[in-house]
């Protein structure tokens, strides 16, 4: 071999040799997940800690920062638009979504129950139970939404007439309750941390209902099929998230101080509200659990008929 074509071939591998070593050094690129009522409800608590322990770094991964909205549909179009297509939503918007004919696969479950909503009223109210609700007015936070649907489901089941109000929210509802106007209003963590000291709990969806998923994380066939990789790396980061806060919720409720506006007294004390209920899912489908949320969506008129999950959730990702 002469001299030159040495010397040449030592430029290649030099050069070669480079290349990997600047691949090395090139940060992942930052992107942006999506996560229903982000800073709001607690839904979002794992993203938060997977965030801050670098959860998402230790799987290659640079997530800056969270999409949002106040849920349903709003936040179903966030994920099919954003750059990166995929987050945790409402399993309700997700089948909405798929009776429209869009595009969305299911992948894993996010918030495995809606037990953390409960029906308050005051102190002194003669209303001790749900079937004390007969023939009363109740709030619900709007039509069609998961508290009408709960309420619906709960009155069906005691065989009781109840007055829905529709309160425009949980606030609203709490407003009507103490003006009068209602007799009981629903509540969810983490306003029912801040407020359980002033009112009285009339009943608990966890102890009246049957389990049912309440969030999924979606994404869009296309995107799965070239990124597979990437979302087990999402699931497993945000699965060492929920690992972290049922094993550490004073941590927890510091680190979410940071994310959400939010007291860390309040936060803790909603950490470990539903920590009792096992809120958060490590991913795993539980198919009952999705089942009984269709049930209660087809009484509401939302959805009509069954929902082949072999066609729209896929557990390869969990793996």
């Amino acid at each position: 071999m002469s001299f030159m074509t040495t010397m040449k071939r030592k430029a290649v591998l030099g050069a070669a040799a480079m290349g990997v070593a600047l691949a090395t050094l090139v940060p992942a690129q930052a992107e942006e997940i999506t996560v229903t009522h982000w800073g709001v409800l607690m839904y979002g608590a794992p993203y938060a800690v997977a965030m801050e322990k670098g959860y998402y770094k230790e799987q290659g991964l640079d997530i800056t920062g969270v999409l949002t909205s106040k849920g349903g549909g709003t936040t179903m179009r966030n994920v099919m638009a954003a750059p990166m297509p995929y987050g945790e939503v409402a399993l309700s918007a997700a089948v909405a979504a798929i009776n429209q004919g869009l595009d969305v696969k299911i992948i894993h479950t996010g918030v495995r129950t809606a037990g953390e909503i409960l029906w308050v009223t005051k102190p002194d109210s003669p209303v001790k139970t749900a079937k004390d609700l007969d023939g009363k007015k109740v709030a619900f936070t709007s039509p069609k939404s998961v508290t009408d649907m709960l309420l619906t489901m709960v009155k069906d089941k005691h065989g009781i007439t109840v007055d829905g109000v529709s309160a425009g929210g949980i606030g609203g509802g709490l407003t009507m309750l103490e003006q009068g106007a209602v007799a009981a209003a629903p509540v969810m963590d983490p306003i029912w941390a801040r407020v359980q000291n002033k009112y009285r709990m009339v009943f608990a969806v966890e102890t009246e209902l049957p389990t049912m998923v309440q969030t999924v994380g979606v994404t869009t066939s296309e995107f799965a099929a070239k990124n597979g990789d990437k979302l087990r790396k999402l699931i497993e980061a945000r699965r060492k998230g929920v690992d972290f806060v049922y094993a550490n919720p004073e941590e927890t409720a510091k680190i979410m101080t940071k994310y959400y506006d939010i007291d860390e007294a309040v936060a803790l004390q909603a950490l470990k509200n539903l920590a009792t209920i096992k809120y958060w899912s490590a991913g795993d489908f539980e198919y009952d659990g999705m089942n009984n949320l269709i049930k209660g969506l087809q009484i509401i008129g939302e959805v009509k008929g069954e929902v082949d999950w072999s066609k729209h959730a896929d557990a390869d990702f969990l793996k």
